[in-house]
């Protein structure tokens, strides 16, 4: 089994700050790419950033400058802190992992989200 286990988020005001953290637990031999994705009502889930095991990042553009995305890989878990927050980033906020379980076995994973609310 593998768990990922979000926290962190909130109401926070516009122009605020949040730290996201995701834990990864169970059966994992290594992890590859890590990231964070968002979903508002009525929307689609979207990628907001990417980190790969030697982290190397990818924002999307509308975040870009005001997140910033870290791991660390001795403890299984990611970070995404979140600066100058604007109402249009209130979603849930996912986390992913593409991992390689004890078993061999390649997968990719889900936390079941936590939600951002910035108030204007």
């Amino acid at each position: 089994q593998v768990h990922l286990v979000e926290s962190g988020g909130g109401l926070v005001q516009a122009g605020g700050s949040l730290r996201l953290s995701c834990a990864a637990s169970g059966t994992i031999f290594s992890i590859k790419a890590m990231g964070w994705y968002r979903q508002a009502p009525g929307k689609q889930r979207d990628l907001v950033a990417a980190i790969t095991s030697r982290g190397s990042t990818n924002y999307a553009g509308n975040v870009k400058g005001r997140f910033t995305i870290s791991r660390n890989n001795a403890k299984n878990t990611l970070y995404l802190q979140m600066n100058a927050l604007k109402p249009e980033d209130t979603a849930v906020y996912y986390c992913n992992a593409d991992l390689i379980r004890d078993t061999w076995a390649v997968g990719s994973y889900w936390g079941q989200g936590t939600q951002v609310t910035v108030s204007s």
